[in-house]
């Protein structure tokens, strides 16, 4: 079985991109670290693993075949639950939209996977982003990785407690007033709110429309600033 540091996106990429590494290899080692932690952290509403799989599979034919290299060759990425994903359950940790499967992909969620990333799983946040401390989910209460006791923070909880957790390597999250960087705080990984209109709103579940952004999560600066040179751009 291959090592995966899933604290290191860069170093996965690379590995992934030079055939060390196989994507299928590195999605196994994300989804048997969420095996292992997500039942105490909570941090997923929705992780479907034949699905990831299937996404990995494609990612190192794309590589054999020359179509490469890839940015984020094969990188698990956990997605805050107020993000469209095309075929996968996009709920804004409410039980009104349980059942809802986007037709359609968020602009963010496109550019991650043209460039190899992997959507890991749908991360629980406070019911449609209202709320500081993952506490306020319809589905459950994420943990801090660092102390049980504590909250995870807000709204994007989940993707923060994925990354810090090693379950994902890098996360998306969204932010009006802190939703971003205080989870980021509290579980001791970097995030960052974009200028307003960098990262696309298309695709993200509105809270306060003028003031909403995507913003990325990451163990590290060199990480976060490889998302965000991803998903930000012109739409």
């Amino acid at each position: 079985m291959a090592f995966v540091d899933l604290k290191d996106a860069w170093g996965i990429s690379e590995a992934v991109n030079a055939r060390r590494l196989s994507a299928r290899e590195v999605v196994e080692a994300s989804l048997r670290r969420i095996d292992q932690a997500d039942r105490t952290l909570r941090a997923f509403i929705t992780v479907e693993p034949e699905r990831a799989l299937s996404r990995a599979e494609e990612v190192d034919r794309r590589i054999r075949e020359g179509d490469g290299p890839l940015a984020l060759a094969g990188v698990p990425v956990a997605v805050k639950d107020n993000i469209g994903t095309r075929g996968l359950r996009t709920t804004c940790g409410s039980k009104i939209l349980e059942n809802y499967v986007p037709p359609y992909n968020a602009t963010a969620i496109e550019r991650l996977e043209r460039t190899g990333a992997v959507v890991i799983g749908k991360a629980n946040c406070d019911e449609f982003a209202m709320g500081s401390s993952t506490e306020n989910s319809a589905y459950q209460v994420t943990l801090n990785p660092y102390d049980l006791g504590r909250v995870a923070g807000g709204s994007s909880g989940g993707s923060a407690v994925a990354v810090a957790a090693g379950m994902a390597a890098l996360g998306l999250g969204s932010e009006t007033g802190g939703s971003v960087r205080q989870p980021a705080s509290f579980c001791n990984v970097v995030g960052l709110k974009p200028t307003y209109g960098r990262i696309s709103r298309y695709g993200l579940i509105a809270f306060a429309s003028s003031l909403d952004a995507i913003g990325p999560l990451a163990t590290n600066p060199r990480d976060l600033a490889l998302l965000l040179s991803i998903v930000a751009g012109y739409d």
